[in-house]
């Protein structure tokens, strides 16, 4: 055997045994960071080579390309009535200056677009096939992070009208307010005399450096703490903010050097090649930015850095004691007062990830144990009384085949004696838990358990 082929035998029994199979709390401080970060790594290369990803970025080029002079639009005319609407302009240079000159020509044509589009003379009708332009951008922004995050539940359509047009109409005010107030400061006579000072000359020098920077961490955590229709929590974004805004700002250095050496892409295309790296800077904008949000997943749910991708089935014991678990704590919260459970709540409650407990709850709610709220997000309510509802009847109605697990039950030739010894199983179950109801499992445990969300 070869040298090479033994060390990539080596490399492919690390990667998919050792780096798994290994106690890392039982490691060094280092060597746990080391083995960590191979994993978040190794999840993160897996999400990329599965093609979803890049997928998705494809279709918000499409849709962004469709929706960027609607959603300018709607921009500009707000802006204009603050009069902050000529900051448009270096905004969009900026963020198309990996493109070189070319970048420059394309936002003069994109704004005169934008200002030939009047939207007072467009009557109501046309004011709201604009809007729903951008709306829609703005949607499909967000099915593509719910996908990243792994939750089914979209928002209503009137959260999406209210949350979509605050952020269309309210954001980009509060935007260009921060850059006003930012040059307005660094313009004040007090920062003046500061810069003439050493070394509060050459710190005011750093920092108006990294400012590009720090806003694209900020508007980064701004989108992934507010698009997807989940609870995210701020450090979880900052993460991911953070590993998006420095690969944006990397790949902004080494595609300005590739659109610098693009004359073939001229030559090829003539007018259309600076619309085609529009098009890939676009994508490798929105990549970065899915990028960003599957490290602030996996950075708030560190349970799915696993080696399989596949979510893991959950066992026949551990489906019927979710099940209970679920039922127990649900109607805890019935008997003692506070706010209805989520999705996300009973996850955290439970240790347990979203994808496993949402099987657990969707089945309940078939089953007729469970109501869902028209809240956002859903809560989880009973819908009997838990008194007349027995651990007996319960645990019957969480193991009791589908209707399709019932035709492949009903044509699987059985043998009278198993069939004896799961009747056995089933009376032992019904004798053991005779009379024991929902409520008085509740009423016994109180002040033994702590409900602490």
């Amino acid at each position: 055997m070869t040298y090479f082929k033994r060390l990539y035998l080596r490399l492919e029994d690390f990667l998919f045994g050792e780096l798994w199979r290994t106690d890392v709390g039982a490691l060094s401080s280092i060597r746990t960071l080391f083995y960590l970060t191979l994993r978040f790594l190794f999840v993160l290369t897996r999400e990329l080579a599965s093609g979803q990803l890049n997928l998705r970025a494809m279709s918000l080029v499409y849709t962004t390309l469709l929706s960027l002079v609607p959603l300018l639009a709607v921009s500009f005319s707000v802006l204009k009535a603050f009069g902050v609407h000529n900051q448009v302009e270096p905004l969009l240079l900026n963020l198309v200056s990996p493109l070189g000159e070319q970048g420059g020509e394309l936002v003069a044509t994109i704004l005169s677009f934008v200002e030939n589009m009047k939207v007072g003379v467009l009557g109501s009708v046309g004011l709201a096939l604009l809007l729903y332009t951008v709306i829609s951008l703005i949607q499909k922004i967000e099915s593509t992070f719910n996908y990243v995050w792994r939750t089914k539940v979209t928002r209503s359509m009137s959260r999406r009208f209210s949350d979509y047009l605050s952020v269309i109409l309210v954001g980009p005010v509060l935007v260009f307010a921060a850059f006003g107030m930012t040059a307005s400061l660094m313009s004040s006579s007090v920062v003046q005399k500061l810069i003439a000072i050493e070394p509060f000359g050459t710190l005011v020098f750093l920092l108006s450096k990294l400012m590009p920077f720090v806003f694209i961490i900020l508007a980064f955590t701004f989108v992934y703490m507010f698009v997807p229709n989940i609870k995210v929590k701020v450090r979880a974004a900052l993460t991911g903010a953070l590993v998006g805004g420095v690969l944006w700002q990397a790949m902004g250095l080494l595609f300005a050097a590739f659109a610098r050496n693009s004359t073939n892409y001229a030559a090829i295309y003539s007018g259309f090649a600076i619309l085609i790296l529009f098009m890939i800077w676009l994508y490798l904008s929105w990549l970065i930015l899915l990028v960003g949000a599957q490290v602030a997943y996996y950075s708030q749910h560190p349970e799915h850095v696993r080696l399989t991708h596949q979510r893991l089935p959950l066992s026949t014991p551990f489906r019927e004691r979710l099940g209970l678990l679920v039922m127990y704590w649900i109607a805890h919260r019935f008997e003692n007062g506070g706010d209805p459970w989520t999705l996300e709540t009973l996850s955290q409650k439970l240790h347990v990830p979203g994808d496993n407990l949402d099987e657990i709850l969707s089945l309940l709610q078939q089953r007729g144990l469970l109501l869902e709220s028209a809240s956002e997000p859903p809560a989880y309510l009973l819908a009997n009384d838990p008194e007349g509802l027995t651990i007996a009847r319960l645990l019957a109605i969480v193991r009791a085949p589908s209707e399709e697990q019932r035709e492949d039950e009903a044509s699987c030739i059985s043998v009278a004696g198993i069939d004896e010894i799961m009747q056995q199983i089933d009376s032992g179950i019904e004798a053991t838990m005779s009379g024991v109801t929902l409520k008085q499992l509740v009423l016994e445990s109180t002040g033994m358990v702590e409900d602490d969300y």
